[in-house]
């Protein structure tokens, strides 16, 4: 991990996403992107003026980087390499495009929680992030003193997610040296025994060397429940789930399962696209 991208609005939750980037940063000896989406009050320019030109972009530029000179004297952040990136649109295109310009291994958001990920600190486009971002993204909900990951769930239906995925999971797992819990959640509606559910997990992982790790099969009434009260029946410190854009993953995560956990978990979430 050598690049940390954190959107960002200077708010509390951003701030809290922050600090966690700087963390994993210290860790690896990685930089930050810190990116700041504006949104210019399009109504009252001229549409033939040049965007970077115009007195609105050019005030709101301004208080951007104040903002961002501020935030540079935060403790956490000294020692750490941290580039300040302004873009003058709020869009999703921003986001993913500045990763593939700057090369980013992980994003680092910040959400507000139960309002919705329509609420969460750069609006709709978040949705959008966790949903179809080609990097891991990992939302942090809270205030940590320390980051410190040591059971870390993975939840899959272990059949249609890529394998790849899973390898993702490991190499974060790893930097914590955490041990993965992996959970399948049986519904009413998409039923498996024991038997044929550690069977499945069995083949999905075969081939890895990995070793620190556990198989949990758990009944509930819904996916997104079953993760939640497995996840805080251990006590886990990260949850890890397969996003497959707006498709979702059959028989497993529905269009909005990733969305409705970031949403409703009360401890971290990365998401790793399939």
């Amino acid at each position: 991990m050598n690049k940390i991208l954190v959107p960002t609005d200077f708010s509390e939750q951003a701030e809290n996403a922050l600090r966690v980037a700087a963390m994993l940063a210290k860790k690896h000896n990685a930089e930050i992107y810190l990116l700041h989406m504006m949104e210019i009050p399009m109504q009252q320019i001229d549409p033939g003026a040049v965007q970077s030109d115009i007195p609105e972009t050019l005030f709101f530029m301004k208080l951007a980087h104040k903002k961002f000179e501020d935030l540079m004297e935060r403790d956490f952040l000294e020692g750490i390499t941290v580039y300040e990136t302004v873009k003058a649109d709020i869009t999703f295109n921003e986001i993913k495009e500045s990763c593939k310009e700057f090369d980013i291994d992980l994003i680092v958001m910040g959400s507000h929680g139960a309002s919705g990920l329509k609420e969460m600190f750069i609006g709709s486009n978040a949705e959008k992030v966790v949903r179809t971002s080609d990097v891991p993204v990992l939302v942090i909900k809270n205030y940590h003193a320390s980051f410190n990951i040591k059971d870390f769930v993975f939840a899959s239906d272990f059949k249609n997610d890529n394998k790849k995925t899973y390898e993702q999971a490991i190499a974060f797992a790893k930097i914590f040296d955490a041990k993965i819990h992996l959970l399948l959640v049986n519904t009413a509606n998409n039923f498996l025994t024991t038997y044929e559910s550690r069977v499945r997990i069995n083949d999905f992982i075969s081939g890895q060397t990995f070793e620190n790790y556990t198989t949990n099969v758990h009944n509930d009434v819904s996916v997104e429940q079953g993760i939640l009260n497995f996840s805080a029946e251990i006590d886990a410190d990260l949850i890890g789930i397969s996003t497959h854009g707006r498709q979702g993953i059959a028989h497993f995560f529905n269009s909005s399962i990733s969305e409705d956990l970031v949403n409703h978990a009360k401890r971290p979430v990365i998401t790793f696209k399939i």
